[in-house]
């Protein structure tokens, strides 16, 4: 983590009671998406609370040999250029084949139109070139990784 990064997080931290504080395991300083527009995009609306779930590929986790988020988990969420613009925590976890995540999911993530065909069509596209990129198949069968979350700062 950077300086800055750091610094917004301890921010956070020394809000909570000792016995609450999360292990540094359990946190991470990450950006959603591949690219700048989404990145910035999906870090506003986590931030005003309209994005409350997103979705990973769970053979990335195996192929990177990292493990599956966790509830209570916590995110630094960035923006593109690595500032700091919330926190949030793991609420849920669960493991879906892509053609069994139903709308309800779809319209957690909060992005795009909202529906679920917005949704659908986005993620094929975008599950389809990253499976490429890290040397797999993209499938309807694909198993996702779902994740739901709650803001906790600021």
């Amino acid at each position: 983590m950077t300086p800055e990064q750091q610094q917004y997080l301890q921010q956070y931290l020394d809000q909570l009671p000792a016995d609450q504080q999360p292990p540094a395991t359990q946190i991470v300083a990450e950006h959603f998406c591949a690219d700048e527009y989404n990145a910035n995009e999906c870090a506003r609306l986590i931030n005003i609370g309209q994005k409350t779930a997103t979705c990973s590929l769970k053979s990335a986790y195996e192929i990177e040999n990292e493990p599956l988020p966790s509830v209570g988990r916590l995110t630094l969420v960035l923006n593109w250029s690595q500032q700091p613009v919330c926190i949030i925590r793991t609420s849920k976890v669960t493991i879906s084949p892509f053609n069994q995540v139903g709308p309800e999911f779809a319209a957690a993530e909060g992005e795009g139109d909202g529906s679920y065909e917005w949704w659908r069509d986005a993620h094929v596209k975008f599950f389809s070139q990253y499976a490429e990129e890290i040397g797999i198949k993209f499938t309807e069968d694909s198993e996702l990784v779902l994740e739901h979350f709650d803001k906790v700062y600021p």
